[in-house]
């Protein structure tokens, strides 16, 4: 029989721990719900409204609250593209709103002066 290498000590020789497995299961796959198609069309026709004179911007707005409810009702994934779409919709709309009414206003009081009395030659 082999005697082991002689320590002084009294202390064993040296050996590599055993290898200890654990097992905790396969890993785990992420799963993302699935992203809510009017969220994605909020934040496209929201953007789209910036070469469409801001009319698409509206449509932005309304797909916007609909994502929202659909979200809240369903846990579909998509918030954070609703609420972009609505941010940028409504500032768009607004926007919009204001340039347009500038204009009609312009158009109003151009029409109005040509037709006072005060500008005839009389």
């Amino acid at each position: 029989m082999a005697q082991p290498p002689y320590d002084p000590y009294g202390q064993q020789p040296y050996q590599q721990p055993a290898v200890q497995h654990h097992y905790y299961g396969a890993p785990q796959q992420v799963v993302m719900p699935p992203t809510n198609g009017m969220a994605v069309a909020s934040l496209i026709c929201s953007i789209a409204g910036l070469f469409t004179c801001g009319f698409a911007a509206f449509l932005g707005v309304i797909f916007g609250h609909v994502a929202q409810g659909q979200i809240r009702r369903t846990g579909e994934g998509g918030s954070g593209m609703a609420v972009a779409g609505l941010i940028i919709g409504y500032i768009l709309s607004f926007l919009t709103i204001l340039v347009w009414g500038l204009y009609i206003f312009g158009l109003l009081a151009v029409i109005g002066m040509s037709d006072s009395p005060s500008s005839s030659t009389y």
